[in-house]
């Protein structure tokens, strides 16, 4: 049987496992169990009565954080040479295009986000092998595939994220730092939550959001009452 550490018996006697709490107060929570020495991820998890197996009943989309993520972005825009000085001008951390390809089919994949241009993409969509299980391949559905490269870049540095429901019907996605104030990360809960609410599929039947559950990169899962977010 694995042995439960001291730090981890502390953050389980400071809440019940079998409570739902209101956001607020789970995310005061989270940040009150988190014990790493290091500023910790915090992580949403929101289960959804859908069936992603079906088409139409897919949930994926891009929501702009209000405190960003706090995390430092590598972004890589891949386009042509009228379109460089924008992307730099934007903040983009790497900006080309045939040079990188090259880089990326010898390997290279030292980025988080990739953004492109339509018509790029013929060039891109050679890399797929190397970039789709990375998750770092351009899709206009995420806002990275745009003719308006400068604008995806500087959403993405100011905290742009993309969310896409995984085979299980679930939506996991980092929101901030448990360095954030509580208010700052409810309030980017929130934001991602109502963004999810309104991409409720038509043909997705009973309770949409099913549970939500808070926590930091190591810390034990708080319950979420859906109702104090949908509300």
């Amino acid at each position: 049987m694995a042995k439960i550490s001291k730090k981890r018996k502390e953050a389980f006697a400071k809440f019940d496992k079998t409570k739902i709490y209101p956001l607020n107060e789970a995310v005061q929570l989270v940040k009150d169990i988190t014990y790493t020495k290091f500023n910790a991820s915090f992580d949403i998890d929101i289960r959804l009565g859908v069936d992603p197996r079906k088409a139409n009943q897919m949930v994926r989309g891009i929501v702009t954080l209000p405190h960003g993520t706090g995390k430092t972005v590598r972004v890589l825009a891949l386009c042509t040479p009228d379109k460089e000085e924008e992307a730099t001008a934007a903040g983009a951390d790497y900006v080309g295009l045939d040079e990188y390809v090259d880089k990326i089919k010898q390997g290279w994949t030292d980025v988080d986000v990739i953004i492109t241009m339509p018509s790029v993409m013929p060039k891109i969509g050679a890399l797929g092998k190397i970039l789709g299980p990375r998750g770092l391949m351009p899709n206009p559905k995420a806002g990275t595939v745009t003719m308006d490269i400068g604008k995806a870049v500087a959403d993405v540095k100011a905290g742009k994220i993309d969310f896409k429901v995984d085979k299980y019907g679930i939506i996991h996605a980092g929101i901030g730092k448990v360095s954030f104030t509580p208010e700052q990360l409810t309030e980017n809960a929130r934001e991602l939550i109502s963004t999810i609410i309104k991409l409720k599929p038509t043909t997705a039947k009973g309770t949409y959001v099913k549970s939500i559950y808070c926590s930091s990169s190591m810390s034990p899962g708080v319950q979420v009452d859906p109702k104090s977010v949908t509300i």
